[in-house]
């Protein structure tokens, strides 16, 4: 039996799910292709179909993302729930500018907490391609 999981940005328990408070994971490549998977806080903007990550500069995360240039790096960030889940796949870029970062700030404090303050902190942005999940 196959199970089809695919959602869309228009479903609202998928906006509802990502607008209550889980950790995360991201999902970046190594320069030998291997996974990278670690906690993160993920912000979803339905309007845009874009999701953040905020950062430190030097972070591996960050690193890996930036290596891919600008045409971005494939990424997925994936949230759990007992039996509920989604994962957003996409492109990410490293963004840096005061504004993008102000902006990416202010969503995380939304949904988690303020941030502590980090003169090295940058925004992965993620362009959303697709979404799987069960919510």
């Amino acid at each position: 039996m196959t199970m089809n999981h695919s959602l869309d940005l228009s479903d609202e328990r998928l906006r509802e799910f990502w607008r209550e408070r889980h950790l995360c994971t991201l999902t970046t490549l190594r320069p030998d292709g291997t996974p990278h998977v670690v906690p993160v806080g993920v912000t979803l903007d339905v309007e845009t179909g874009t999701a953040r990550v905020i950062t430190s500069r030097g972070s591996l995360k960050a690193g890996h993302v930036a290596a891919a240039g600008p045409a971005g790096a494939p990424v997925a960030v994936c949230q759990v729930d007992g039996r509920r889940w989604a994962t957003l796949e996409g492109r990410a870029v490293v963004r840096d500018e005061l504004a993008a970062v102000a902006d990416a700030e202010r969503c995380y404090a939304d949904r988690y907490r303020t941030p502590r303050p980090n003169p090295e902190r940058v925004v992965i942005e993620i362009a959303i391609t697709r979404i799987l999940g069960s919510v």
